[in-house]
């Protein structure tokens, strides 16, 4: 897929949207993990808006592909980016992670159109997506499955059983994304836990696996629109990115895992994104 001029623009206009949208909903709530939901935007935009067989009209499409966000705890870009597509009110964003609130602090599909399943316990959406996966295949289905990891969730074991898993059963309508920021909830993953070479293991693994620029909406684009990589093998597409991306002061900083933006932070936050639409 090659995208024109003007195609490229849409989408990056509502990545900066999403992501406006995302400084405004943590700073609202004085919730965390703002860093995680910044690091996948273009990810999500591209995947919503060139890749994925949805219709935001009628969440329940029996033919649709299957997004499963497995780092649930980066809620809050994947609520702005379904809202701006069509899923539910843009106004429900307002209300994140507030009582009484449809729209919770990790990505939970009760009363939210669009959200395939409850994540945020992370090592749990990959085993869910093979599951899925599986049933199509079985039931002769056309759609695909995808699912968004951390790469903190990659320390897991419970990611790596799928992972052995997908592979035997050839599961070719299965895409796993590693939105492959490198800082976790306490250090970098080099810290925590090194996950190099990251390609290697899941290529050792039986996938198929392209490595791109996680923040290059060309890169994007045409890597996800030759799916899949290989007949018979499940996709892992690792995505390097930028934790934080889009607002310079939070970028590749550990800080704003969990730190919320206030004060001067929120108003240059917010300066800096209106600038980018």
């Amino acid at each position: 897929m090659s995208l024109s001029p003007e195609e490229r623009l849409e989408l990056q206009k509502l990545a900066a949207k999403v992501r406006r949208h995302t400084i405004e909903m943590t700073h609202k709530a004085k919730a965390s993990h703002v860093g995680s939901s910044l690091s996948m935007v273009e990810l999500l935009v591209v995947l919503y808006k060139k890749i994925l067989h949805i219709k935001p009209e009628e969440p329940e499409w029996p033919e649709r592909d299957r997004f499963i966000l497995s780092k649930g705890h980066g809620c809050a870009s994947f609520y702005a980016l379904l809202a701006e597509i069509g899923f539910f009110p843009v106004n429900w964003l307002d209300t994140f992670y507030q009582d009484g609130s449809r729209l919770p602090g990790h990505a939970t599909h009760t009363y939210v159109p669009g959200v395939e399943i409850s994540t945020g316990s992370l090592g749990h959406g990959l085993s869910v997506a093979t599951g899925m996966a599986l049933a199509a295949k079985r039931d002769k289905k056309p759609y695909r499955v995808f699912c968004m990891l951390s790469d903190g969730e990659c320390d897991e074991g419970s990611t790596w059983e799928p992972a052995l898993f997908a592979p035997q059963h050839r599961l070719d309508n299965l895409v796993a994304i590693v939105d492959y920021n490198k800082i976790q909830s306490l250090g970098t993953v080099k810290e925590v836990m090194d996950l190099d070479s990251l390609a290697a293991k899941w290529r050792a693994f039986g996938w198929a696996v392209r490595e791109i620029d996680g923040h290059d909406i060309d890169a994007i684009a045409s890597t996800l629109s030759s799916l899949p990589f290989e007949p018979e093998r499940p996709s892992c597409l690792i995505a390097h990115t930028v934790k934080g991306k889009g607002v310079s002061f939070m970028e590749n900083k550990l800080l704003w895992h969990y730190r919320s933006p206030q004060g001067e932070e929120y108003t240059a936050a917010v300066a800096e994104l209106e600038g980018q639409e």
